[in-house]
């Protein structure tokens, strides 16, 4: 592995930062000519710190505590046979159109789930990809639809997304318009319920600079590939693609079947959502039942590696942060089998972690971004924000990966969830450390306000922070007071076998809350929610 140059954790030290980078928000278009407005972008959801406060120290390290410290970290070595999926699987050429149905069924996952085949060149040094997408959608709405709408995260970009061709069934389509994020293909004929289409798109992205507060694009010695290609948006009574929000994320996933052929320069090192293998000239990566495929790339990644039963767990690092990066390592080990143990298996075969150069934490299907500060701020044990950062991303694996829900309008069903699966976390691994997990990880910020509050209507940052993730934890403890220990993990496990791959509302939530036990929560209710459920 090469090393060129040292890798600077600290944004000030960053010259691109002090450059102010106008992103123009560009529209491609079949019909009509473009128009420009500026483009907002979603922030970090800083559940560390107060944005208002000084950056240093953080109040989760107080210098008075005395911390219960995690064992040392032995990095187990992982045989290639582990990596290999069970069953055999035949890519589609980039050439070729049609996808059989069921080509990205090796595993059990829904064989009408959207299904995904790309095949991209990253040139790192030029900082472009150039992709062939096919998709196969499957109309599982029961209705027929004329139109069909995609999200295209990278438009939203001045300038980093081209948009080169799109086919249907083998057909060139003209009729679609591509309007900041939203791409709508008018269909020539209706798709029935229960019938599928193979769109095929081509199209290149210019990388853009990472936004100091962002986390797609290239930053120092790193890009990360978040949200780049465009996928379907689900049809839940109709296309669900909300606007942009400047606080928490806005977008919807279904579960899909994905698999990524990647070629890129032979020193660059790829952190993904799934293992590699090899497909002739390509490196094939195939990732099931998930919402997002996300990649980073560096050409200075270190790497630990470890495992817990047979998901492979790797930690990319860069030099100077080895201590923290194998300690984390062990972390989302013990978090892995914790949340195996009190909500289902695992779903996927990996969990990649990455080091980057952004403000919080950020999850997404198999890899999870934390901030190279917390790597800094890493002195030993587990009262830290490389601690209860990780263990919060790789909660959201359940809550989010595995059951998902509507991140702009009901943040709180994984947010809530996620914050509060550090406390089972810290009781399970830590229970020394859960008075102080309380005090310096949420109330210290004196929580308030509904906890089933949209991204759309906090006034603030910490107005949001406050209600949904804090709060919410606040209200999740009360429920698991009021039912028991026991009915509450009896509950936890059965929403998320019930809701695995699909949607869960509070509707669905709180049904399954009833019918593991009958009590009545109507006060709890009142008390942390503006609507009765």
């Amino acid at each position: 592995m090469k090393h060129k140059k040292s890798f600077k954790h600290f944004s000030g030290w960053n010259p691109l930062k002090a450059v102010t980078f106008i992103l123009l928000l560009t529209f491609l278009s079949s019909c009509a000519s473009p128009t420009q407005t500026p483009p907002q972008f979603s922030t970090f959801m800083l559940v560390t710190q107060d944005p208002n406060a000084s950056p240093t120290p953080t109040p989760f390290q107080p210098a008075s505590q005395v911390d219960t410290p995690i064992p040392s970290f032995t990095p187990v070595p992982i045989a290639s046979s582990t990596l290999e999926p069970t069953q055999t699987f035949t890519a589609l050429p980039p050439t070729s159109i049609p996808l059989p149905v069921n080509t990205l069924s090796p595993q059990p996952t829904n064989s009408s789930h959207t299904n995904y085949i790309l095949y991209a060149t990253l040139d790192f040094n030029a900082r472009t990809l150039t992709v062939d997408e096919t998709i196969r959608y499957y109309n599982n709405t029961g209705t027929a639809l004329s139109d069909i709408v995609l999200s295209v995260q990278p438009n939203r970009y001045g300038g980093a997304f081209v948009l080169n061709s799109i086919s249907l069934d083998n057909a060139a389509l003209t009729t679609y318009t591509l309007n900041d994020q939203r791409l709508t293909l008018s269909l020539p004929q209706s798709l029935q319920p229960n019938s599928a289409v193979t769109l095929s798109l081509n199209f290149k992205i210019n990388i853009p600079a990472k936004r100091s507060d962002g986390l797609f694009g290239y930053d120092f010695n790193q890009i990360n590939l978040t949200d780049w290609y465009p996928f379907v948006v689900p049809n839940i009574n109709g296309w669900v693609l909300h606007d942009p929000s400047s606080l928490g994320e806005y977008l919807v996933y279904d579960s899909s079947d994905i698999e990524l052929n990647l070629k890129t320069d032979s020193n660059i090192i790829i952190a993904a959502s799934a293992p590699a293998e090899q497909n002739g000239e390509w490196t094939r990566y195939r990732l099931y039942g998930a919402r997002m495929f996300t990649l980073s790339a560096s050409d200075e990644f270190l790497v630990a590696e470890s495992a817990v039963g047979a998901v492979v767990i790797r930690s990319y690092y860069f030099a100077g942060y080895q201590t923290a990066a194998e300690a984390i390592l062990a972390t989302a080990a013990d978090a892995v089998s914790t949340f195996e143990s009190n909500y289902a298996p695992y779903p996927y075969q990996t969990l990649s972690i990455v080091q980057a150069d952004i403000n919080d934490g950020q999850e997404s299907d198999a890899l999870i971004f934390l901030a190279t500060d917390f790597y800094a701020q890493y002195s030993g044990g587990a009262r830290n924000n490389l601690t209860t950062i990780g263990v919060h991303e790789i909660a959201h694996q359940w809550w989010f990966g595995l059951v998902g829900s509507d991140q702009a309008l009901n943040p709180w069903l994984d947010e809530a969830l996620a914050l509060y699966s550090e406390r089972i976390f810290y009781e399970n691994n830590y229970p020394a450390n859960i008075s102080w997990w309380w005090q310096y990880r949420v109330d210290y910020f004196k929580p308030s306000g509904f906890v089933d509050m949209p991204v759309y209507s906090a006034g603030s940052h910490r107005e949001y922070v406050n209600a949904v993730y804090l709060n919410g934890a606040h209200f999740m403890d009360d429920v698991r007071e009021r039912m028991g220990y026991g009915n509450f993990a009896k509950f936890l496990k059965t929403y998320a076998e019930r809701y695995s791959r699909g949607h869960a509302t509070p509707a669905d939530f709180f049904a399954v809350l009833r019918e593991t036990i009958n009590i009545d929560i109507s006060d709890l209710v009142s008390k942390y929610f503006s609507q009765s459920y």
